[in-house]
């Protein structure tokens, strides 16, 4: 009698055998970039890496079930984390910060001396602006030779990165805008409307004039919504300052460190990506998210 007791349990009841399988927990290791934080539900956005076998690179959303783990998480982060399925719900859990920077000698280098710059010159590290903050105005002059305003992009979102045409490494300043092509053919209908992008070219000496018109083409810039910026070297050095892109000259070449950054519409920094650990539809999920705020 017990053992068909049993068997009936298992076999005669299959919703309740089913509902047992369904509560069983499965875990994936993921890489991601955070989009958004909403701390009171409990609540996390990632531009999720490719998992073989498991899922392609998408945005997810998760719950997370220890608020505190979200403290220090900022939309632009780079994060290790493990996915765990419980039933319907998909729970983000042993989070963990993941560096975005390159580990390559220039940017190392120019981390270093960004680090003895702060040494030496104490007041220079704290112009440097915090995601938040309102990003001054500045002016500098296009590949169409048109004095450009951030102020007169309020309204629309401003994706900026830095870089120079004689840069050798591709993986640095042509890897960066290479990105910037990406997201002005993904957001195309938006470009100049919605979106705004700006590459500042960090060799005012060279990229000025025809050079920098050629630097434009080279990546089809439509220099209605996609401008290539220089000024003097001292203008080109304080904007750069102010998202901590600090560069030196060395025999023609330039050490410097890699950043792109995201404006949103009330001219507030809200994304300081530093270095080339992302991929260029991980910068566009970002841009969406900030262009999706209220």
């Amino acid at each position: 009698m017990i053992r068909r007791a049993v068997l009936l349990v298992m076999f005669g009841m299959p919703g309740l055998f089913g509902s047992a399988q369904a509560q069983v927990a499965h875990e994936h290791a993921a890489r991601g970039v955070v989009l958004n934080v909403t701390a009171e539900r409990r609540k996390l956005d990632v531009s999720c890496e490719a998992i073989p076998g498991y899922m392609s690179a998408m945005e997810m959303s998760f719950a997370v079930r220890d608020s505190k783990s979200l403290a220090a998480l900022k939309p632009g982060m780079a994060i290790s984390f493990t996915i765990i399925t419980h039933g319907k719900v998909l729970y983000a859990e042993k989070i963990s910060a993941s560096p975005t920077a390159s580990f390559e000698s220039e940017p190392m280098e120019a981390g270093s001396l960004t680090a003895l710059n702060a040494i030496v010159d104490p007041a220079s590290a704290s112009k440097e602006l915090a995601v938040g903050d309102t990003v001054p105005d500045f002016v500098l002059t296009d590949q169409a030779q048109k004095q450009i305003h951030l102020s007169q992009f309020r309204g629309k979102v401003v994706a900026l990165t830095f870089g120079y045409s004689r840069c050798p490494n591709p993986n640095y300043c042509f890897r960066l805008s290479n990105n910037l092509a990406h997201v002005e053919r993904r957001f195309h209908e938006k470009a100049g409307r919605d979106l705004v992008l700006l590459t500042i070219a960090i060799d005012p000496e060279y990229d000025r004039g025809a050079a920098l018109t050629e630097y434009a083409n080279t990546w089809k810039a439509n220099p209605e919504y996609w401008h290539f910026l220089t000024g003097s070297l001292t203008d080109v050095k304080q904007t750069a300052g102010i998202f901590g892109m600090n560069f030196w000259n060395s025999e023609g070449l330039l050490t410097h460190p890699l950043h792109t950054v995201i404006i949103d519409r009330k001219g507030q920094l809200a994304v300081n990506l530093e270095g080339n650990q992302f991929s260029a539809k991980q910068l566009g999920d970002l841009i969406q998210a900030v262009m999706n705020r209220p």
